[in-house]
C-alpha cells in the first residue's frame, strides 16, 4: 500500500474548503499589515487531545484597515485552525515516529468547538497500544457512535492534529509502548508497487587515434526488468563494438551477465531467487551460482537493528531518562520506565566504541556503566539469525563445465558476546564443513573459523586439509587508534576452496596442468569483456592522470594459497594533527616461491581551506618485481561560492614508470549542479610528455550525458557517454536518470516542471510523471516536489509522500493537483460598503475558495472561465447574510500558462437584487 501525503484517496470537501479558507485569510491579512495578539487558552486537562481546545486568539481589530469595521465573521478563526467534523485519511505518526496510515474519523465536542480524533480498536493495534482496558472502554471502543479520547485509556496520552499535512501525532509514554525499534515499518505497510518494465542503459563511445590510426570502441551495458506484484525478472548483458583497423577486422559482441526471476518472502525475512545469483560470502567465500537460492535479506529489518550493535540492559528506579555516548557524542536517548529495560535499536557505529551510559533518575539520582563494543563483520546482534541455501551450476566465468554445486549456511547472535556460524558446501568430487564463533569482549571484537575440505583432482591424489581464519577489531577510546580489521588465514598445503577445486577439475579436463604456476597476461575488459585500446597503458595513464602500471597477470593453473594476512589501521594525531593510516597485504602460496605484499602509510590533514594527502607504497607483484609509489594531492577551492571550483595537484612517483604531475580544476554550475566540468593538464617523463583533457557532463532530468577530449604527444582521444532509465508503467513511458533496483514514480498531473526532492536536477515531465531513482527498500522513504516554477493555475494539496516499498519495487507516489485559474477580485457590497472581511467565497458547486481581504480584496484559486461566486458571513447579531456576483474571464490560448493572476472588479448584490459585474483590464 502506498502511504503519501498526497491523498491517494479523494480529500473531503469540507476539509479542502477549510485549508483554502485559512490560506486566503493569512495571504490577505499579511499583505494588509495586521499584527494578532494572542492570549493564553486555558490549559488543558491530563491526557486530553491537544487537537481538541487549539489556542485562543484575540484579534485587535483595531489594526487592520478602515479601525477594523465589517469584521465580525472573525470568530471562526480566533480558536486555532477549524476541523470539521468528518473522517480523514491521515498519517499516523507515534512520538514522531511514522506508524501508517488510516481514515479516523473526528468529532466535536460542542458545536464551537473543533473536531477531535476518535479512537477504536484498530487504530489502538496500528499504533502497536494494548492498554490495561475496562470492560466499558473495551465496550465503548467497538460502539460506532461513541469517540474515545486517547487520554481516558493511556495516562497523559495525547494526539494532535496537522490538517495542512493531514498528519495525526500521537504522544504516548514510553512506559506504555511496545518493543518497536526506531524505523520500524510493519510488513503489511510495504508497496509492492505497479505492473511495470523497465531499462536502464550505461553507453560509451571512445575514439582514440595514435600515429594516424584510429579506431572507435563502443560499450552498451543494459539492465532490464518486469515486474508483476512481488516476482522480478532481471536481465543484465553488455553488447561491445569495435571499429576495423589496417590489422583487424570490426567486431561485435553481445554477453549475457545473468538473468534471473525474485520474489520478496516478508515471513522468512528472505528472497527467493530463480536464476542466476551469488552467494552472500558471510560464511564462505562468494561464488556465482545458476539455480535457486534462499537468503535472508537484512534490508527487511530497520535500520536500527541492520548491523551489529550490543544490546544495553539496565535497571531504573524511577521514570529515567537513559543516554548513550559514544567517544564523547551522545548517540541515543530515551526514557524508560521502573524495573528492568533493555535498549536493541542502536544503530550501527562503524568498527565500534566502548559506549558509555548514563541513567538519570526522576529522583535525581545518577548512575553509570560501560558496555564494550566493537564490531567485525561476522558479528550479529542477539537474536538475528542469517541462513542461505543454494544450489544450482557453479557460474564462474574461467571455468567451461560448470559442475553442480549446493551450499547451506547458517548464522545467529546468542548474546552480545557470542555469535555462532557454520556451513557445508558440495560439489562434484568436493565437499566442507565450517564452524566458527565470534566474540565481542572490552579488549575488542575476535572471530575464529575452521574449514575442513576434501576435494578429488583426477590424476592427483586426494587433496584435503583445513583452512584456520582470525579476524580481530579493536578501538582504543584513549588514542582514538582505529584497527579496523586485521585478518589472518593459514591453510594447510591440501585444502582448496570450492571454486578453486573447481577450476582445478576443469583444467585437467582440458589436458592442462591443475596446478602450473607459469604467469600469463590479462587483457583489459570492461564488465568481462575484452576492450583492447590502441593507446599504451602509458599513454592512458597520461590522459587518466595515473601512473603507467605494469600490465596485469595471472597465473597458468590454480594457486594454492597458504597464508593471508591484512590490517588496517589509522590513527587521528588531534584535533589539528590530522591523522595517519597504514595498509598491509601479505599472500603466499604452496605451489611457487616469493610472496605478494603491498604496504601503503599515508599521512591527511587540512590547513585553513586546503585539504592534502601524502602517502607511499611499495608492492611486489605475481612475477617477482618491486615497485614504490609516492603520492602527493593537493585540493583547494577557488573561492567561497557555492559553484566555486575545485583545484587538485597531484605530484606522483613510480619506481617503473617515472615522476608524473598533474592539474586539474573542476566544479558544478546551474541551480541544481546539473553541469560539471573537469579540466586536466599532465606531465609525464620520456615520450609520455605532456597531455591535456576536458571532461564535461549534464545531469538532465531525463539522461545523464558526458564527453571528453584529450590531447597528447602523437595521439588523441575523444569519448561521448550516455546513461538513464526507461520505465513503462500504467500511466505510459517515463525516461529519467540511472536508478537503482528500488525505484519511484512521481505523479502529479499538470505541475510540469516541478523540482523532485528539491535538488538532483529531477523535474516532472509534462505528462506529468518524474523517476526517483533511488528509494531504500523496506524503510519510509519521504519524497517531495518544489511546487516552486509550477504553473499558477495548478495547485498541489501535498508536496510530500511517504512509501515503504519491497526492495525491487516500482511504486507510485501520486500527488493530488488542482487545475483551475487564479483570480483576485477587487469587491464591493452594492452600496459602495466593502464586503466583511473574512467572508467565506463558494462557487456554483458550493465548494469554498477563499475569503475576503481588507478593503473587499479576494483572491480565489481554481475558479473556471465563467461562473458566478458567493460570499456568505454573519451580522452581529448571528444573522446569516448572503451576496453574489457573476465573472466572465477572457479566453486563453490552450497549453498557454499565465504568467500574471487576472484582476477584475465586481459588486456584489444581495439576494433580491440584480447583479452586475465590472470587469477591470487584464
Amino acid at each position: 500500500m502506498s502511504v503519501a501525503h498526497a491523498a491517494n484517496q479523494p480529500y473531503p470537501r469540507w476539509s479542502v474548503a477549510c485549508r483554502r479558507a485559512l490560506l486566503s485569510a493569512a495571504i490577505a491579512a499579511t499583505l494588509a499589515g495586521w499584527t494578532g495578539l494572542a492570549a493564553a487558552a486555558a490549559m488543558p486537562a491530563a491526557g486530553a487531545d491537544a487537537s481538541a481546545t487549539g489556542g485562543y486568539a484575540d484579534f485587535d481589530r483595531s489594526l487592520l484597515s478602515g479601525a477594523g469595521q465589517n469584521t465580525t465573521d472573525l470568530s471562526r478563526f480566533e480558536r486555532g485552525n477549524p476541523v470539521l467534523p468528518g473522517s480523514y485519511n491521515v498519517d499516523v505518526y507515534l512520538n514522531s515516529a511514522w506508524v501508517g496510515r488510516a481514515a479516523v474519523r473526528f468529532v466535536a465536542p460542542s458545536p464551537d468547538a473543533n473536531a477531535v480524533p476518535c479512537l477504536d480498536r484498530k487504530l489502538l493495534d496500528q499504533l502497536g497500544l494494548h492498554p490495561q482496558l475496562s470492560e466499558q472502554d473495551t465496550a465503548r471502543l467497538q460502539e460506532p457512535s461513541a469517540c474515545v479520547a486517547i487520554g481516558a485509556l493511556i495516562p497523559d496520552a495525547s494526539m494532535s492534529f496537522d490538517m495542512s499535512q493531514l498528519r495525526l501525532d500521537t504522544s504516548v509514554p514510553q512506559a506504555y509502548l511496545g518493543q518497536a525499534p526506531r524505523g520500524y515499518v510493519s510488513p503489511e505497510y510495504w508497496d509492492q508497487g505497479v505492473p511495470a518494465a523497465l531499462l536502464n542503459y550505461n553507453f560509451n563511445s571512445f575514439r582514440a587515434s595514435n600515429q594516424g590510426t584510429s579506431q572507435t570502441t563502443s560499450y552498451l551495458g543494459i539492465n532490464s526488468g518486469v515486474n508483476v506484484g512481488l516476482w522480478h525478472l532481471r536481465e543484465d548483458g553488455t553488447m561491445t563494438w569495435q571499429s576495423a583497423t589496417s590489422n583487424a577486422p570490426a567486431r561485435r559482441k553481445w554477453q549475457n551477465i545473468d538473468t534471473y526471476l525474485q520474489r520478496d518472502l516478508p515471513s522468512l525475512r528472505a528472497v527467493l531467487t530463480v536464476g542466476d545469483s551469488y552467494t552472500d560470502g558471510a560464511v564462505f567465500d562468494s561464488y556465482g551460482i545458476r539455480g535457486v537460492q534462499l537468503a535472508t535479506d537484512d534490508r527487511m529489518l530497520p535500520q536500527s537493528l541492520q548491523g551489529y550493535a550490543p544490546v544495553i540492559r539496565g535497571v531504573a528506579n524511577t521514570n529515567a531518562r537513559v543516554t548513550v555516548r559514544q567517544n564523547g557524542v551522545q548517540i541515543y536517548q530515551a526514557t524508560v520506565a521502573p524495573g528492568p529495560f533493555a535498549i536493541t535499536d542502536l544503530y550501527p557505529t562503524g568498527y565500534g566504541g566502548n559506549l558509555d551510559v548514563t541513567v538519570n533518575e526522576a529522583d535525581g539520582r545518577v548512575t553509570t556503566f560501560t558496555v564494550p563494543y566493537a564490531s567485525i563483520a561476522q558479528l550479529l546482534r542477539p537474536g538475528i539469525t542469517r541462513f542461505d541455501i543454494a544450489a544450482g551450476e557453479l557460474r564462474v566465468a574461467s571455468i567451461k563445465d560448470r559442475p553442480a554445486v549446493v551450499q547451506a549456511t547458517l548464522q545467529h547472535g546468542f548474546s552480545n558476546l557470542l555469535t555462532g556460524y557454520a556451513g557445508i558446501a558440495g560439489s562434484q568430487g568436493y565437499g566442507a564443513a565450517l564452524v566458527g564463533a565470534a566474540v565481542d569482549t572490552r579488549f575488542g571484537a575476535l572471530a575464529l573459523d575452521l574449514t575442513q575440505a576434501q576435494a578429488h583432482i583426477p590424476g592427483y591424489s586426494t587433496q584435503s586439509g583445513q583452512s584456520v581464519r582470525v579476524t580481530y577489531s579493536k578501538i582504543v577510546p584513549s588514542t582514538q587508534t582505529q584497527l579496523s580489521v586485521a585478518a589472518y588465514r593459514y591453510s594447510t598445503g591440501g585444502f582448496l576452496s570450492l571454486t578453486d577445486a573447481a577450476q582445478a577439475r576443469d583444467y585437467v579436463r582440458h589436458g592442462l596442468d591443475a596446478f602450473g604456476a607459469a604467469a600469463v597476461p590479462v587483457a583489459p575488459t570492461i564488465d568481462g569483456v575484452a576492450a583492447p585500446s590502441l593507446l599504451t597503458p602509458a599513454q592512458q595513464a597520461a590522459l587518466n592522470g595515473s601512473t603507467a602500471g605494469t600490465p596485469l597477470v595471472t597465473a597458468a593453473g590454480v594457486e594454492r594459497q597458504r597464508s593471508d594476512f591484512t590490517l588496517s589501521l589509522s590513527q587521528p594525531l588531534g584535533g589539528r594533527g590530522g591523522s595517519v593510516y597504514a595498509n598491509a597485504s601479505v599472500r603466499d602460496y604452496w605451489n611457487h616461491s616469493g610472496t605478494d605484499t603491498q604496504f601503503q602509510v599515508g599521512y591527511s590533514n587540512t590547513f585553513h581551506r586546503m585539504n592534502y594527502n601524502v602517502s607511499a607504497t611499495r608492492s611486489v607483484d605475481p612475477t617477482g618485481r618491486h615497485d614504490n609509489q609516492f603520492f602527493v594531492n593537493l585540493s583547494i577551492p577557488l573561492g567561497g561560492g557555492a559553484h566555486a571550483p575545485n583545484i587538485m595537484l597531484n605530484l606522483s612517483h613510480d619506481q617503473q614508470a617515472g615522476s608524473q604531475e598533474q592539474a586539474m580544476v573542476n566544479g558544478a554550475l546551474g541551480s541544481d549542479n546539473q553541469y560539471n566540468y573537469t579540466a586536466t593538464a599532465t606531465h609525464g617523463p620520456g615520450g609520455n610528455g605532456n597531455a591535456g583533457s576536458v571532461n564535461l557532463g549534464y545531469r538532465s532530468p531525463f539522461a545523464l550525458l558526458n564527453g571528453s577530449y584529450g590531447k597528447g604527444d602523437g595521439y588523441s582521444q575523444a569519448s561521448l557517454g550516455l546513461s538513464g532509465s526507461v520505465i513503462a508503467h500504467p500511466g505510459g513511458v517515463t525516461f529519467g536518470q540511472p536508478i537503482s533496483d528500488t525505484v519511484g514514480i512521481v505523479h502529479a498531473p499538470g505541475a510540469e516542471g516541478a523540482r523532485v526532492n528539491s535538488g538532483g536536477g529531477i523535474r516532472v515531465d509534462r505528462f506529468g510523471y518524474a523517476i526517483v531513482p533511488y528509494l531504500t527498500p523496506y524503510n519510509l522513504n519521504t519524497v517531495q516536489v518544489d511546487p516552486k516554477g509550477l504553473p499558477l493555475d495548478v495547485q498541489l494539496d501535498a508536496t510530500s509522500a511517504q512509501v515503504a516499498p519491497y526492495a525491487g519495487a516500482i511504486v507510485m507516489l501520486s500527488f493530488k493537483t488542482e487545475n483551475g485559474r487564479t483570480l483576485i477580485v477587487h469587491s464591493q457590497l452594492d452600496d459602495g460598503e466593502a464586503l466583511p472581511f473574512g467572508a467565506e467565497v463558494f462557487n456554483e458547486k458550493d465548494m469554498s475558495l477563499g475569503v475576503v481581504g481588507q478593503n473587499g480584496q479576494i483572491l480565489v484559486r481554481g475558479v473556471e472561465a465563467s461562473g458566478r461566486l458567493t460570499v456568505r458571513w454573519q451580522d452581529d447579531d448571528g444573522t446569516p447574510r448572503s451576496c453574489s456576483f457573476a465573472y466572465q474571464l477572457p479566453s486563453r490560448e490552450k497549453g498557454r500558462q499565465a504568467k500574471a493572476y487576472q484582476q477584475i472588479g465586481a459588486t456584489c448584490l444581495r439576494p433580491a437584487s440584480v447583479t452586475q459585474a465590472v470587469r477591470s483590464a487584464p
